[in-house]
């Protein structure tokens, strides 16, 4: 008996976990929602899902009336956090530091006040720099000095594209298999996460809390309830963005020749281990030829 509870104990501390992290609120409208009924949903699947606290990284740029305020604060409310994705959304590779430190500050001073503020701050397009090291470097010591983490990301699909895709499908008059675009969504975030799993445990030698990165679409409001039972079916923990973040992963800074992407990418890189270090949805040939194909029925484009 003993020996059967050495050998069960590894697997049990082996559970994969990971947290739900929604980019760009409050986003633009969609394929099928207002924005605020997108909102409203997005909480209510939550709720049914059993997701105790997701993140929402926060544009405050957008927030254009008081409605937009109210929608950032329904999902406080409902238990979730909010933390900082630049007022604007710039691209840091295209910005100065000095106008891009500015930026952050701007979203901090309207974040900082409000009720479920975290002390995150996650790089629009995941682009840390790029290729210019001094850039890189000076942002994450500004980013220190202002007591901010990197609200870094370790699992993501492209799922802005899979939106993409329907609103333009949807305004072109295409028919859209609402079923193939559920079982689509679903599943390239479920292997998304798996590649992630897989991919950080070569790089670190370990499973982390992951942070899988969504964005507040028509498409989360409409499946992220059939994404977290998929999820749960296949190993997973939905944890609080809290505990992802607690992880010593929070420190993690690699030094690599191109700062961009997810922080698996970018650690799997400094190890040293081959590509691709990025899920194969993630590009966007291949995701197009998905959605072509099993949403709409048309023959790929070659």
């Amino acid at each position: 008996m003993a020996l059967l509870l050495l050998t069960l104990a590894p697997a049990a501390s082996a559970q994969k976990r990971i947290a739900l992290t929604f980019d760009d609120t409050p986003r633009s409208v969609g394929a099928f929602f207002t924005k605020q009924e997108r909102s409203a949903r997005l909480i209510t699947e939550l709720k049914k899902a059993r997701v105790a606290q997701a993140a929402f990284f926060v544009n405050p740029g957008n927030v254009r009336a008081t409605a937009d305020e109210a929608l950032v604060e329904s999902y406080v409310r409902a238990g979730h956090v909010i933390a900082n994705h630049g007022f604007s959304h710039p691209h840091l590779n295209q910005s100065s530091v000095a106008a891009y430190l500015a930026d952050i500050d701007k979203a901090e001073a309207w974040l900082k006040p409000r009720h479920g503020y975290r002390p995150w701050f996650r790089y629009p397009f995941l682009d840390e720099g790029g290729s210019d090291k001094a850039k890189r470097d000076a942002v994450r010591a500004g980013l220190a000095a202002r007591g901010l983490t990197n609200g870094y990301v370790t699992a993501e699909g492209s799922d802005w594209n899979l939106e993409q895709l329907t609103i333009d499908a949807k305004k072109a008059g295409k028919t859209i298999d609402m079923a193939g675009l559920r079982d689509l969504y679903v599943e390239t975030h479920v292997e998304a996460a798996d590649f992630a799993d897989a991919l950080v445990i070569k790089a670190i030698g370990r499973s982390p809390p992951h942070v899988m990165l969504l964005h507040e679409t028509d498409l989360a409001a409409l499946y992220i309830a059939d994404l977290v039972g998929a999820l749960r079916a296949d190993g997973w923990e939905i944890v609080t963005a809290d505990t992802a973040y607690a992880d010593p992963l929070k420190t993690a800074a690699p030094d690599v020749p191109s700062a961009n992407g997810t922080l698996t990418e970018l650690l799997a890189w400094e190890k040293g281990l081959l590509a691709p270090r990025w899920y194969a949805r993630n590009d966007l040939k291949i995701a197009n030829a998905f959605f072509a194909e099993r949403v709409l029925h048309e023959k790929p484009a070659p």
